[in-house]
């Protein structure tokens, strides 16, 4: 049996033009040329006003657009008559980026390089070797990753020639092929199955007759776990050396590489890489003044011929070709207003934001000193702003300002607040700094434990539990005391 019922539902839905708008205000520069150009292919609607190219690349915002680009529209033509139910069929917004995906890559000049795999191979290829021994090296460089390490358990390979290559063989076989002909080519200590064995199959190439050489082969072979937890005093006894010795095996063992394949790119090499600054900031007698990069503020206009066309079609109101005519390029006039529209709000979100931001960081600016930097966090500029945090967020998301110091990602400039035994806020990134002083004045033979850090930066103001100078380090990429310990 069929119910009626009535039912109140209270939603939010995000209009075309705000997902737009979000879209937009995520975009770094590079980004938003590129969606600029698309948007400007695909609406004949939408001009851009060239502009003075003596004119500063970066502008202020009461520069940034004329009031042409957003005049209304007007025409004795009645529209209305033309427009149905449906949405317009207009992409809003184009973007391959969304807030979840990794930071943009910087600007590259690429060029194709030579795979490990095919460097290997040409080599493979040159060696007297039967067929199927071949056929059976040339797959397991297949299955080297791009360290050149062989991760797989050689009985998975085996399984793989027999279902896939037809070719039945055995564990030892493919050992023999892996140790007596892929382990023999260049570089060396390619085909290792662990770094241990990588680093023995390099060292070994080497003079054996060279007592540093022999000592580090030595080292690697019985002695790795001590040398990878650096208990030096357990090798010096072990071999009875001086201290002298150890550390000229050591220095032998640092001129071998971890990662052989590391020189080979399985597709490009990078050879340049450019950063295009969002935003500049200058400081002119002790004032900072932030502005946009004027490729964020293009000065865009309706089409001027667009407008013509609409009002030409809308004096036959009867022919249907000229009523799909009108309605296609109303849609694209809408679509234009709608994008210049968007480009004037996300232009005036940059600009508050990072106006905002230099208010809060003006002593930093100023000084240049990253120990001047205040505790800043995404709630703070949007307090000041009025906006969303999620706005603020896509704001600073992949931005980089250029200032007096160098190129600033915007990022680095937020950070969480500790307070020291003054009362005072300081900055986590001081916090860290001072920490990271510490450890570089530290005597390498005994470095300080995490322990010995929290009283020094006790002694110095900053009273923090041990676990959170470890984590500090962690961030750091500082390893612990033993790992930091020299000769």
């Amino acid at each position: 049996m069929l119910k009626q019922h009535l039912q109140i539902k209270l939603g939010q839905k995000l209009a075309p033009q705000q997902i737009q708008l979000m879209k937009l205000i995520q975009l770094h520069t590079l980004e938003f040329e590129e969606e600029l150009e698309r948007e400007l292919e695909e609406n004949p609607a939408l001009e851009i006003v060239k502009e003075d190219p003596k004119e500063d690349d970066f502008s202020s915002l009461e520069d940034a657009y004329q009031d042409e680009g957003t005049a209304s529209i007007e025409t004795d033509f009645d529209v209305n008559d033309y427009i149905y139910d449906d949405e317009p069929n207009y992409k809003t917004a184009s973007s391959n980026y969304s807030p979840d995906d990794e930071e943009f890559d910087n600007e590259s000049l690429l060029t194709e390089g030579q795979s490990l795999y095919d460097y290997l191979l040409e080599q493979i290829r040159l060696i007297n070797i039967s067929d199927e021994d071949e056929k059976i090296a040339e797959y397991v460089i297949g299955n080297l990753d791009t360290d050149g390490y062989l991760r797989r358990e050689i009985k998975a390979i085996v399984d793989d020639l027999a279902f896939s290559q037809g070719i039945y063989t055995t564990k030892e076989k493919v050992d023999d092929i892996l140790e007596n002909y892929i382990q023999k080519l260049d570089p060396p200590g390619v085909g290792a199955r662990g770094l241990q064995e990588c680093l023995l199959l390099q060292i070994e190439k080497k003079v054996s007759s060279d007592k540093a050489v022999s000592l580090a082969a030595n080292i690697l072979r019985y002695q790795f776990d001590a040398l990878t937890n650096k208990h030096y005093n357990k090798i010096i006894q072990k071999y009875d050396i001086e201290e002298e010795d150890l550390k000229d095996a050591l220095d032998e063992i640092s001129k071998l590489s971890p990662k052989v394949g590391g020189n080979f790119d399985t597709q490009t090499i990078t050879i340049n890489q450019e950063i295009i600054p969002d935003f500049v900031i200058q400081v002119k007698d002790g004032m900072v003044i932030p502005m946009l990069n004027s490729k964020n503020a293009p000065t865009l206009r309706v089409s001027e011929e667009y407008k013509d066309i609409l009002t030409t079609y809308s004096h036959d109101k009867n022919s249907s070709e000229h009523k799909q005519a009108a309605l296609f390029i109303k849609q694209k006039l809408d679509a234009a207003k709608w994008y210049i529209d968007a480009i004037n709000q996300r232009q005036n979100t940059l600009l508050q934001t990072i106006t905002a931001i230099v208010k809060f960081q003006k002593e930093y600016f100023i000084t240049g000193d990253e120990k001047s930097l205040r505790p800043m966090i995404l709630k703070d500029i949007a307090d000041i702003t009025g906006f969303d945090i999620s706005t603020i967020s896509r704001v600073v998301k992949s931005k980089y300002a250029d200032t007096s110091n160098g190129i600033l990602y915007l990022k680095d400039l937020f950070s969480d607040s500790l307070t020291n035994d003054d009362g005072e806020e300081v900055s986590t990134k001081e916090i860290k700094m001072h920490l990271q002083e510490v450890i570089s004045k530290e005597n390498k033979r005994k470095p300080l434990t995490d322990d010995a850090l929290v009283v020094i930066l006790k002694e110095q103001g900053y009273n923090i539990a041990r676990r959170t100078i470890a984590k500090y380090r962690e961030q750091l990429n500082i390893p612990v005391a033993r790992l930091r310990k020299e000769l």
